[in-house]
């Protein structure tokens, strides 16, 4: 047996379970599904011999240790994944293999409709010769990040298995509602007890992300004046139409579809309403603190405006942050960098840093004093019926965890 043997079905176990969370939910975890998930997973590590496994109380994270097995004390690593999946049909997830991919051909996603084609997804050329799992159409695959749950475990379990190989402590965690951005609020640093840690919750090969969105929400309630239109004039305020002209009041160019690598945006996520009531849901990110505080100023300006026009308050706002850039923590950290880097460039693999244009749970992890900074799970086209993941990156993706391990051993030798 390899390393590997048992990756792709405990992958495709995984993705089957569905876990999806719940952003109207004020539970932890937000769904139920994510609990039976959790429940399952405690039992697997208990049975694959990990130790001290148990569900954090406070956090419902699934926690384990790879006790060391050395003479000497060397810091101990975390490796973090979520095991929920994001806000796109998860039911029932009936992920298909292709294997060998021969980089000539599309992917006709299961019956539907829907093909993984090379023009719209190049990165498809990455793959030829790979073991791509892939939808069949309708539902996200949840590579994202049960990709990188199974990678922790299939690592564990070798570690367990071949007790010659020598490590220092190594800490597991495996949380809930990473997607609605507050699996990591009560996160147990004291308790989970690693010095240094990583999120397995990238995308392709070589992803080593250490600088993240400062992000916040805002969520915005409008209330309109509804008369019929016969005697509208002078009297209607139509929620829908001021909620227009609130979004017509924002940097036209600054849209997560028109902006690219550190360049900040105004997301409107959702809207809803009629002409009484309407609501709005934005995400405001960026990666410069400055700016990122100039464009919360910015939103509240523009409610207080109109707020002057149509009078009453009709416009409530509610902002708040989610998380911030951990580039401010881990640039006082970068060995935690550095000896990723240094894991991927012992194995062949180019590491890819840059600024991620998103967040994970490592940004509030890293805020609560633990470095963390974020590695490839080998997921494409994430939160989509496109998703894809590649076997053969998975099981690099479980050569790096190990051969941090390793670095980290020999550095203290």
């Amino acid at each position: 047996m390899t390393k590997y043997d048992d990756l792709l079905p405990r992958f495709i176990n995984y993705v089957k379970q569905e876990t999806r969370s719940d952003d109207k939910s004020t539970t932890i975890p937000s769904s139920p599904l994510e609990t039976d998930f959790a429940n399952k997973l405690k039992d697997e590590l208990i049975a694959i011999g990990v130790e001290n496994v148990r569900i954090h109380l406070q956090n419902q994270y699934v926690l384990g240790t790879l006790k060391s097995n050395l003479d000497y004390e060397v810091p101990a690593i975390g490796y973090i994944a979520h095991i929920d999946t994001a806000d796109f049909n998860a039911h029932h997830v009936n992920p298909q293999i292709i294997d060998k991919y021969d980089g000539n051909s599309d992917i006709q996603l299961g019956e539907s409709e829907y093909v993984l084609d090379r023009a719209s997804f190049p990165a498809l050329e990455n793959y030829v010769g790979h073991t791509l799992i892939t939808t069949d159409g309708t539902t996200l695959l949840g590579a994202d990040d049960k990709s990188g749950v199974s990678e922790i475990v299939t690592m564990a379990k070798y570690l367990v298995d071949h007790s010659e190989i020598k490590h220092g402590d190594l800490q597991l965690a495996f949380g809930p509602d990473e997607e609605i951005g507050t699996g990591a609020d009560h996160f147990d640093v004291a308790d989970f007890g690693a010095d240094f840690a990583y999120t397995v919750d990238g995308g392709p090969l070589g992803e080593l992300e250490y600088e993240t969105f400062n992000a916040a929400a805002a969520e915005i309630t409008i209330q309109g004046k509804d008369v019929h239109t016969a005697t509208a004039k002078g009297v209607m305020i139509n929620a829908l139409q001021v909620a227009f002209e609130l979004n017509s009041k924002l940097p036209t160019h600054d849209r997560p579809e028109l902006t690219t690598d550190r360049e900040g945006f105004f997301h409107l996520d959702k809207v809803n309403g009629t002409v009484d009531q309407a609501t709005m849901e934005y995400i405001i990110r960026d990666h410069d603190k400055q700016k990122f505080n100039a464009r919360k100023a910015a939103m509240k300006s523009i409610v207080e405006a109109l707020n002057d026009v149509y009078g009453e308050n009709r416009i409530q706002l509610k902002m708040y942050d989610q998380y911030y850039n951990m580039r401010e923590v881990i640039e006082e950290h970068m060995e935690v960098v550095e000896i990723a880097k240094q894991a991927m460039e012992d194995l062949g693999i180019e590491p890819v840093i840059y600024p991620v244009r998103g967040g994970t749970d490592g940004s509030k992890i890293s805020f609560m004093g633990l470095p963390t900074p974020n590695l490839f799970a080998g997921g494409e086209n994430m939160h989509s019926r496109f998703e894809f993941v590649s076997l053969e990156v998975m099981k690099q993706a479980v050569d790096v965890l190990l051969k941090i391990s390793e670095l980290n051993v020999a550095k203290r030798k």
